[in-house]
């Protein structure tokens, strides 16, 4: 280990945000948009609408096109 290696910092990594918000149900382009890793996003609007269907918790909601269960919180 070199002395200039001590005062090297790491990258850190940085959260990937989407560059548009594109809601899956309704197809408008929104500044939020609940997103599952697969690439499926949907608006807050619509996911009240669809929120009987999505989810059984409040918590946590599945997505329709890979089936991932995703969280309404910052994970």
């Amino acid at each position: 280990m070199t002395a200039d290696s001590q005062y090297r910092t790491v990258p850190k990594r940085r959260w990937k945000q989407p560059g548009r918000y594109l809601c899956a149900a309704c197809g408008k382009e929104h500044s939020f948009c609940w997103n599952c890793p697969c690439g499926f996003m949907i608006c807050a609007v619509c996911m009240d609408e669809n929120l009987w269907g999505m989810s059984c918790n409040g918590i946590t909601w599945t997505c329709p096109d890979c089936g991932t269960i995703c969280s309404f919180g910052n994970d």
